[in-house]
């Protein structure tokens, strides 16, 4: 193999279209797909009908035609909309893709005057696929499941397949060393906003869809006869799952508990500072009695990810 000439920003040297895609390859790290969470959705016609609209947005395509094609950027500007051809007298699947055809590798348009990168649909695909079939250069946006004799395309018939091709997540640590005892005793099964000092304040970044959320409390103090009960987290006013306390034991005694949860990201939180905090709740038949104080650590380890919407 002979290393390709010439490189980028060389002065007075000549650089061929490869070069520009190799250059994109490189900067995706040989990812593919959208390039932000809201780009490229696919939703029905207005009214419904035989066909789909593809939202705005952009998109990098990996070459199949070549080991050393590069990969391609190709963005919809406003709407656009692609017809979908009614079914027969059997359900059928379609596959909506973004497709370029190079005439340097496929095919011979002419990129003068030819659509290179177009929207296409190929038909009969498996119910449960999710990406475009061997040898094609293209993305698959969203899938169509129609209906024996349906030519109407509803919400409820497209499974949305878009990935990211670069998705951004962001990863917090916040630790928390309660100075003072706080102690919880009965909660009568109700949550209770405990212990005090798990809770912070969180941004929110715009582009985030999931939130994952680890709460580690070290050196929970246990007091008394046995304890039963749960924590959860709160991102916002959404409350994750429980995580129970189930303790049999007596006298004083510490142990670490770990509430975790995936949350998903509502779109008016993005862009914005939220609460995200511990609840916990007893059970009255159990008489023992939490504590958190000098000898216990709290860590919250927050990260936020990136995906379609």
């Amino acid at each position: 193999m002979t290393l390709a000439q010439a490189p980028l920003l060389t002065n007075g040297a000549s650089h061929s279209a490869q070069t520009f895609r190799m250059m994109l390859r490189s900067l995706a790290q040989g990812g593919e797909g959208i390039c932000e969470g809201p780009d490229l959705r696919v939703s029905p016609l207005p009214t419904p009908g035989a066909g789909v609209v593809v939202g705005e947005g952009a998109a990098i395509i990996r070459g199949r035609a070549a080991l050393w094609q590069g990969s391609y950027s190709a963005y919809n500007i406003g709407t656009e909309v692609v017809a979908v051809s009614p079914a027969g007298a059997t359900p059928r699947s379609d596959l909506i893709v973004l497709r370029v055809t190079d005439p340097e590798y496929e095919g011979g348009l002419d990129p003068a005057k030819d659509k290179i990168n177009t929207f296409e649909v190929i038909p009969n695909v498996g119910s449960t696929a999710t990406a475009p079939p061997a040898g094609i250069t293209g993305i698959a946006i969203a899938r169509i499941d129609i209906p024996a004799r349906t030519g109407a395309i509803t919400a409820g018939m497209i499974t949305d397949v878009r990935k990211v091709a670069n998705p951004r997540r962001v990863r917090t640590l916040y630790t928390v060393y309660p100075g003072s005892p706080n102690q919880l005793k009965q909660t009568n099964n109700q949550y209770a906003d405990w212990p005090a000092a798990a809770r912070w304040m969180v941004p929110v970044p715009g582009w985030a869809t999931k939130a994952i959320v680890l709460v580690t409390l070290a050196g929970l103090r246990i007091e008394g006869d046995p304890a039963y009960g749960a924590f959860q987290t709160v991102l916002g006013s959404h409350e994750g799952q429980d995580t129970t306390i189930d303790d049999d034991q007596s006298d004083v005694r510490r142990n670490t508990t770990v509430i975790a949860d995936t949350i998903t990201i509502p779109a008016e939180y993005r862009g914005t500072t939220q609460p995200l905090f511990v609840q916990t709740q007893l059970t009255p038949k159990f008489k023992g009695h939490l504590q958190v104080d000098e000898g216990t650590s709290i860590v919250l380890d927050l990260e936020f990810t990136e995906g379609p919407v």
